[in-house]
Parts: structure tokens; C-alpha cells; sequence
């Protein structure tokens, strides 16, 4: 079978995804491209996946590393693969699965990069310095600052904050109604300088329903356009690295372990399904608590 060729069963296994276990379209794009992948590389020597073994696997992790793919990259393509052979052992029979034969290379584990509060008042405080573009709307800076406050204010994911509506928020309990992964609602506290913000944006903007944050032309913002204001202002930051919406959510989880917050309270705020996700902040706050012991103790070295 060439890789042209319709090929029903990964299209019922997306459909598994998509239905029933109701994986985000980030996700199964993810998938959808690990399957490619693989069948684009066995090429012409590809029948059916009830003929691909274990052999087969390695060779393809092989090349992979050869290629010298990120190993986060090659580990989710073998998941969406080991994934996928479940599902066919399961619902079509297959005998087992070979992928489960093949031993994958360890991730590394690398600490987040976390800001400081320094650094992450110096990026909320920029939209209202900065002059206003030409043919801008003037609740624009008013918008900007209240998407940098409420993204250090809660921890949302990227897609999290862009898909907030006027009606997630509760000024009475001060929290926001967030659908994370999975489709799991969660409530999250917002900070009164968030809300402040928040408040001052939609006053200036007349946002009463719908979207939360619009663009000029009053539609939803965009995860890209949110991505692309944060870089926006961080050329024109003292900051020396590379900033993302997930970076000010590392900074969110770790200033509140640094300032005392339990880790599974800090787990619920994330909606991490598993403590040991959330468990890579405590080596963030010892690495801390170690610099500050070796530049402060007179005994340190």
C-alpha cells in the first residue's frame, strides 16, 4: 500500500480521539503527523500496519536519531504510535503491538525558565509606555496589559486565555472559569491587579459580551496574535531570553512555591492531571534557594 493510498484505519482512530476521548486538535494533529511520518518513511515497503514489527520500529527510531530530532520530538511521535496500535489491538484485533517493544531514549529534563518579578513588571508596565501606533484603537495598550497581567495573574495556558468569554469571569469570587485539557473545567483566582486591569481594558474597549480579548477589528484574538504581542514587547524589553506564554506560567507556578504555596494547590491552579507534572517546580525553587544560599552565606564556598 503507497502512502497515497486511503488508509481507513488511522482515520477511525482519529475519529476515536476526537469523539471519544475528546483529545484537544492540537493533540491530534500531533498524532496525525506521527502516523504520516512513519508511514511516509516505510514507503513502498509498507502492506498494512498488521505487518509492521518491532524491527521495523527500531530501524525508524534509528533514523530519528540520526536526524538528531529533539528527543520530546521522537517520544511523542512512538506515543502517537503506541497509541494508535492500542487502538487496534482493542477495537480491531491486532494480535499485539510492536511498538511496545521498542525501548525509547530518556527524555532529558530541563528546569523551565522562570522570570523574575523584576523582569515580569518590567513587561506589563511596557504597553503603557510605549507610544500608540498610528490608526490604533486607544483601549489597545489597556488590552495588552491586562493579557500580560492575567497571564502572570493565573497561569492559563495560551489557548486557555484566548478562549475566555466576558461571561468566565466572576468579579464576585474574583476567579475565571477556564476549560483546560481535556475539556476539565477549573476555576482560578485572578489577582486584583489583574482584575483592575481587566476592568480598565473593557471600560475603554466597551467589551460587555462575547470574547474577552478582540482584536481592532472587534473578533476573538488569536493564540498567534497573543504570541506575537508578547514578542512584540519583548524586543523592546531589557529581558535577555526568549519569552513565551508558557514561560510566564512557569513564573507563575514558581513564585507561588517560592512564596510558600503548597504543590497541590499549585497543581489544581495548572490543571495538571498529575502532581508529578507540577513536581519540576520544586527543582526550580531548590536551583533558587541555592543561588541565593551561595551568594549570601558568608560560608558558602
Amino acid at each position: 500500500m503507497s502512502a497515497s493510498q486511503p488508509d481507513p484505519l488511522p482515520e477511525q482512530f482519529y475519529e476515536f480521539l476526537s469523539v471519544e476521548k475528546n483529545v484537544s486538535p492540537r493533540t491530534l494533529t500531533n498524532y496525525e503527523h506521527a502516523l504520516i511520518s512513519f508511514r511516509t518513511w516505510m514507503a513502498d515497503r509498507f502492506t498494512t500496519w498488521r505487518d509492521v514489527t518491532a524491527d521495523h520500529f527500531r530501524a525508524y527510531l534509528f533514523d530519528c536519531m540520526k536526524r538528531e530530532l529533539a528527543r520530546s520530538t521522537i517520544r511523542l511521535h512512538f506515543s502517537a504510535l503506541r497509541a494508535f496500535y492500542k487502538f487496534l489491538v482493542y477495537r480491531h484485533g491486532h494480535p499485539k503491538s510492536p511498538v511496545a517493544e521498542v525501548q525509547l531514549p530518556k527524555l532529558e529534563r530541563q528546569l523551565p525558565v522562570v522570570l523574575t518579578l523584576a523582569q515580569i513588571e518590567q513587561l506589563i508596565e511596557l504597553p503603557h509606555k510605549l507610544p500608540r501606533e498610528k490608526q490604533a484603537p486607544a483601549w489597545l495598550p489597556q488590552r495588552d496589559a491586562a493579557i500580560l497581567e492575567l497571564f502572570y495573574s493565573s497561569g492559563l495556558r495560551l489557548a486557555e486565555l484566548a478562549d475566555l468569554d466576558v461571561g468566565n469571569l466572576d468579579a464576585l469570587s474574583d476567579t475565571v472559569r477556564v476549560l483546560g485539557k481535556g475539556s476539565k473545567e477549573r476555576l482560578v483566582p485572578i489577582g486584583s491587579h489583574a482584575l483592575k486591569a481587566i476592568e480598565s481594558y473593557r471600560n475603554a474597549a466597551k467589551v460587555t459580551a462575547g470574547p474577552l480579548f478582540v482584536s481592532k477589528l472587534r473578533t476573538r484574538l488569536s493564540t498567534r496574535s497573543i504570541n506575537n504581542l508578547l514578542k512584540k514587547y519583548l524586543a523592546l524589553s531589557d529581558i535577555p531570553f526568549n519569552v513565551t506564554p508558557h514561560k510566564l506560567r512557569h513564573s507563575f507556578a514558581t513564585h507561588l512555591l517560592d512564596a510558600g504555596a503548597d504543590l497541590r494547590s499549585v497543581q489544581a491552579l495548572l490543571g495538571h492531571s498529575s502532581l508529578s507534572t507540577t513536581q519540576i517546580y520544586t527543582h526550580v525553587t531548590k536551583e533558587r534557594l541555592r543561588d541565593a544560599y551561595d551568594q549570601a552565606h558568608p560560608r558558602a564556598s
